[in-house]
């Protein structure tokens, strides 16, 4: 009976050292050892890696980069819209991380070239991932780049990887992109002023709207416009029809770099949990590492977790991703009567 050895592979990427779809196809190479079958359905929260997760016929446009460089940035069309991620055109790697980023000075201009690209071929809806980016401008860059008529007619989605709202975006996330204290306060009052001129010329106060701050504002911009912001894991599992594909297994397997108090509260892995919970299916969450500390007992309970580092050591942990998440699983299902 096919049905009584079904496993969904949803896993987010592992930062820095595999991809969502690598580690999906290790869960499913592990589930295969032992006679299991496996739907790989890789996973993101609206930040990086929500292009592969959601897939489509890749494209590419030249765009502004953060810094004002010419930067190749993909972009997907999918049947049903278009996938803009927004670190392809506006990411702080494509500046040179924090250390190589003008925190004031970077822009969301090509991220709205982008858009506009996808526009030109014929996209009527967008999806804009808006984690990762350089900016903290507001989404002037990018509203410029557009134009105020450019979103009528069109359905844009921004999948926001936090809850923050915008003028916080600011105090949050500044300092990580390479501002200084003087240039966070600076920030700060650019995005009262903005949130102001938005409000005149478009009539929306994007200060009170959750999410608003997430890329440095870039998604009240957006909103300025006439985007709806939407949890990031919530659009992609949507998209994906991630609860579908879970009803009905027997066991679903998530996992990510490392498992903090943050993975349960809008990320991915939580949301993969949740969606498990909701279809009583049991739950694997395979981690590079865990802070078990930190992390209420509550969003545990039940949960199987397996850290590479606490089995396998750091080093391996690190080198040996996907060999060690195969393994991981073929033991638990062998376990389990696999």
């Amino acid at each position: 009976m096919p049905d009584a050895r079904r496993m969904v592979a949803a896993p987010d990427k592992f930062r820095g050292t595999a991809t969502a779809r690598e580690v999906a196809a290790a869960i499913a190479a592990g589930g295969q050892r032992a006679g299991w079958e496996c739907e790989e359905v890789p996973v993101a929260d609206g930040g990086e890696g929500t292009l592969e997760a959601l897939g489509g016929r890749a494209r590419r446009a030249r765009v502004r980069g953060p810094l004002g460089e010419p930067v190749d940035a993909e972009w997907r069309m999918r049947d049903d819209g278009a996938v803009v991620e927004m670190a392809q055109a506006s990411g702080l790697m494509l500046a040179g991380g924090a250390e190589g980023n003008d925190p004031v000075q970077a822009t969301t201009y090509g991220t709205g070239e982008l858009i506009a690209t996808a526009l030109d071929e014929g996209a009527r809806r967008v999806i804009v991932a808006v984690g990762g980016s350089a900016t903290t401008d507001g989404g002037l860059g990018c509203v410029t780049a557009l134009g105020p008529r450019r979103l009528r007619g069109v359905g844009v989605t921004v999948a926001c990887d936090v809850e923050l709202t915008f003028v916080e975006a600011a105090e949050a996330f500044a300092p990580q992109k390479g501002a200084t204290p003087a240039q966070v306060a600076l920030l700060r009052r650019r995005l009262e002023r903005l949130a102001q001129v938005y409000e005149r010329d478009y009539g929306i106060d994007v200060r009170s709207i959750p999410g608003s701050g997430a890329a440095g504002g870039l998604a009240g911009g957006l909103a300025a416009l006439g985007a709806t912001l939407v949890p990031g894991f919530d659009v992609v599992a949507d998209a994906l029809s991630l609860a579908e594909r879970i009803e009905g297994a027997q066991l679903v397997v998530t996992g990510e770099g490392f498992l903090d108090a943050q993975s349960f509260d809008g990320k991915a892995v939580g949301g993969v949990v949740e969606l498990a919970r909701d279809a009583g299916v049991p739950v694997l969450v395979i981690v590079g590492d865990v802070y078990r500390d930190e992390i209420p007992a509550e969003d545990l309970n039940g949960l199987e977790v397996v850290s590479l580092v606490e089995r396998f050591g750091a080093e391996r942990a690190r080198a040996e991703v996907a060999p060690l998440v195969e393994q991981v699983v073929a033991d638990a299902v062998s376990r389990a009567g696999g």
